[in-house]
């Protein structure tokens, strides 16, 4: 991975992967994780489409869900998909993931807690599973 917060780990297989935080206020975004495979798709608040407004960052809301092309897998990009494990494609808890994501983060030490949701201000890309702007033309 050209870019990595840490390692995580599955905790249905036990297998480690990469991962990074992105923080959607800092980064101008939104983003939905595709139903199938977990891959991320992250939204540039600052190129919306005409017609699209997304008010706040985070999760998409669940209008622009249709406005998102397929994922490559097939999949869909959804509201309420969670990451998933890229060798064995179990989903990902959240509360689980505080375990290596507040051990890798400095913030930690400061007092900073990780989220426990898939839905909030933070997402996280494993593996580099990312598209970007994944509208319907």
């Amino acid at each position: 991975m050209s870019r990595e917060d840490g390692k995580g780990s599955c905790s249905c297989c036990e297998k480690q992967f990469g991962y990074y935080l992105i923080h959607n206020g800092f980064n101008d975004s939104s983003y939905a994780y595709c139903d199938l495979c977990g891959e991320i798709c992250l939204l540039n608040l600052w190129t919306l489409p005409a017609g699209v407004e997304i008010k706040e960052y985070g999760v998409v809301p669940k209008n622009v869900e249709a406005l998102l092309k397929p994922c490559k897998c097939g999949g869909t990009f959804r509201k309420s998909a969670a990451p998933r494990c890229p060798h064995c494609s179990s989903t990902l808890s959240a509360t689980d993931a505080a375990k290596y994501i507040e051990a890798n983060a400095l913030g930690t030490k400061g007092g900073w807690r990780w989220q426990r949701t898939w839905v909030g201000l933070y997402c996280i890309v494993i593996e580099e599973r990312l598209s970007n702007d994944c509208w319907r033309t």
